[in-house]
C-alpha cells in the first residue's frame, strides 16, 4: 500500500513473525503503523465461551491496526501471525509525520478505511438477515473483488478455510461445508482436490 522505502524513510523498521505469533494484544494501546511485506495475519478476538471471531484476515501490501492508531484507544482484537509473515513498523509519532507531509498517502489512508467500514457493514446485514449461503458467497466475493487471489482455468481459488469462512461469518463449521457442497450443486463453487474456487464475483 505505502511504499517501503517511504516508510524506511520515516524510520519503518521489517520485522519477521512466525506462525502464531501475536504482534499485538487486545486491550493495548497501539505504537506503530503496521504493514505486510509476506505473510498472512488475523485479526480476532474470543467470546465468553472461548469460540474465535475473526475480524479480518490481511496479507501482503495490506495494513492493519490502524484504526485505533487515530483515535488512541485500545486494540479492540488481537494481531495474530496465520503464516510466517515479514512485516514493516513504523512508530505511531513519525507516521503521523508521514501521513502530514504526504497527502496522498492519507487519502489512501483514509479510502482503506472508508473500505473496511464498508465490509463491515455489508457483513453486519448478511450476519442479521441471509441465509448461510447467501452468506458464504457473498464473503467469497468480497475477497475476490478486494483480495489478490489466485486465478487460473478453474477460478478464483478461495484459500481461505472452512474454519475461517466460518468465523468471518459467524457460522459453524458444518454449516460451511453444508454451504459449500450446495453451491457447488448449483455451480456457484468448484471443488477441485478439496480446494473451492469460483468463476467470477458478481459485487
Amino acid at each position: 500500500m505505502i511504499a517501503i522505502d517511504l516508510l524506511e524513510k520515516y524510520g519503518g523498521v521489517l520485522k519477521e513473525f512466525g506462525k502464531s505469533e501475536i504482534i499485538f494484544e487486545e486491550g493495548t494501546l497501539p505504537t506503530h503503523y503496521y504493514q505486510i511485506v509476506s505473510g498472512e495475519v488475523k485479526m480476532n478476538n474470543y467470546n465468553d465461551d472461548g469460540r474465535e471471531f475473526i475480524q479480518g484476515l490481511f496479507y501482503k501490501e495490506q495494513c492493519f491496526g490502524e484504526p485505533p492508531l487515530f483515535i488512541q484507544q485500545n486494540y479492540p482484537a488481537n494481531a495474530i501471525v496465520v503464516e510466517n509473515a515479514t512485516i514493516i513498523c513504523v512508530k505511531k509519532e513519525q507516521f503521523f509525520e508521514l501521513l502530514k507531509k504526504q497527502p496522498l498517502i492519507s487519502i489512501q489512508i483514509i479510502e482503506n478505511l472508508a473500505q473496511r467500514l464498508y465490509y463491515k457493514s455489508v457483513m453486519a446485514a448478511e450476519i442479521s438477515s441471509h441465509e448461510p449461503e447467501h452468506r458464504v458467497l457473498r464473503l467469497l466475493d468480497y475477497a475476490i473483488t478486494h483480495f489478490n487471489l489466485e486465478h487460473d482455468s478453474n477460478g478464483y481459488l478461495i484459500h481461505f478455510t472452512r474454519q475461517q469462512i466460518g468465523d468471518l461469518t459467524g457460522l459453524r463449521v458444518e454449516t460451511v461445508i453444508r454451504a459449500i457442497k450446495a453451491l457447488e450443486k448449483k455451480k456457484e463453487l468448484q471443488i477441485i482436490n478439496r480446494k473451492v474456487y469460483r468463476k467470477t464475483a458478481t459485487l
